[in-house]
């Protein structure tokens, strides 16, 4: 799903584009997981040796272990593509203990295909509250889905990963309630971690 880290002292780096398809805004987003050790230091240098990224914990000696960065969502991918060219980006670090880290992944600017919404449709408001199967459809190629539902208005959310195979998703007993509006979005990945993101809405049922 991510561009693995080719320095096996790293357990994970990755770089990919998000983008939502009904805003068309993307993002960028930086992941890195050391090693049980923590980072007391990180840089990522892009095409052409730019420096994208540069942290440091000076006073820690713990230091950070994983680390998740995102860029601001502009409504216009090229200006992303522009600020971060596709290629190879190259992560170093150094551990609480003075260990080096190295490793490279690869960036790419090509965006999946969406997924497509068969159930519950856009806008519904007698969505079941009980026992509910989301349903969907992928193009060919994808590699998994990343599958978000939130409840408006407070901080309750379901985020799963599933493979591409997967075209149907039931939500948790006891998530969902009666009356109430909830976001669905549906992220498509590519075999390089790129993820395009579909978005609805509906409303459960209220109870009678």
């Amino acid at each position: 799903m991510t561009s693995a880290a080719k320095d096996v002292r790293f357990e994970g780096i990755s770089v990919y584009l998000e983008r939502n398809v009904q805003d068309n805004d993307a993002e960028i987003r930086f992941e890195v997981t050391g090693t049980s050790d923590g980072l007391t230091a990180l840089t990522v240098s892009g095409p052409g040796e730019r420096k994208v990224i540069d942290i440091k914990t000076p006073d820690s000696k713990l230091g950070i272990r994983k680390l998740a960065i995102e860029s601001p969502e502009p409504a216009d991918d090229r200006i992303v593509k522009a600020d971060f060219p596709a290629g190879a980006y190259r992560f170093e670090g150094n551990t609480s203990r003075g260990a080096p880290l190295r490793g490279e992944a690869h960036l790419s600017h090509v965006f999946p295909e969406p997924a497509a919404f068969e159930y519950p449709r856009s806008g519904q408001k007698d969505v079941p509250a009980a026992d509910l199967t989301l349903r969907w459809s992928v193009p060919k190629g994808i590699e998994s889905c990343v599958i978000v539902i939130e409840q408006t208005g407070s901080p309750y959310e379901i985020r799963a990963l599933v493979p591409a195979s997967a075209k149907t998703f039931t939500v948790p007993k006891g998530f969902l309630r009666a009356g109430q509006a909830y976001t669905l979005a549906i992220g498509t990945v590519a075999k390089d971690g790129n993820r395009s993101f579909i978005e609805t809405s509906f409303t459960t049922a209220r109870e009678r």
